[in-house]
């Protein structure tokens, strides 16, 4: 297990910026897939991005694809969202969440079952 902690939410207007940090403890870390989801509400939680455990590989929802970015820094136990051009559609409480490397395939173990430890969730809200 990791725990994770998840900062940098705010409020944000239309086609503006903001950039997640998720520190995570641990001296496995490297050895996590990383992710981010998010949750609007009423709606089920829904994958984002997430990188391989080198961070070589990424992978991204079409909703943000372009927009979004996913890094990672091994040495530092951190993950980070940038995301630009934000939408008001993109409203939501973000996690940072983790899982072995044997769940699957990064582009097709998305769902949030597949990650087995989750930030406490960090509030983004997007005004139009």
């Amino acid at each position: 297990q990791v725990q994770l902690v998840e900062s940098g939410g705010g409020l944000v207007q239309a086609g503006g910026s903001l950039r997640l940090s998720c520190a995570a403890s641990g001296r496995t870390f490297s050895s996590y897939v990383m992710g981010w989801f998010r949750q609007a509400p009423g709606m089920e939680r829904e994958f984002v991005t997430a990188i391989s455990w080198r961070g070589l590989t990424t992978n991204y929802a079409d909703s943000v694809k372009g927009r979004f970015t996913i890094s990672r820094d091994n040495a530092k136990n951190t993950v980070w969202l940038q995301m630009n051009s934000l939408k008001p559609e993109d409203t939501a409480v973000y996690y940072c969440a983790a899982r072995g490397r044997s769940i699957g395939l990064l582009r097709t173990a998305t769902s949030p079952a597949d990650f087995g430890s989750w930030g406490q969730g960090t509030q983004v809200t997007v005004s139009s």
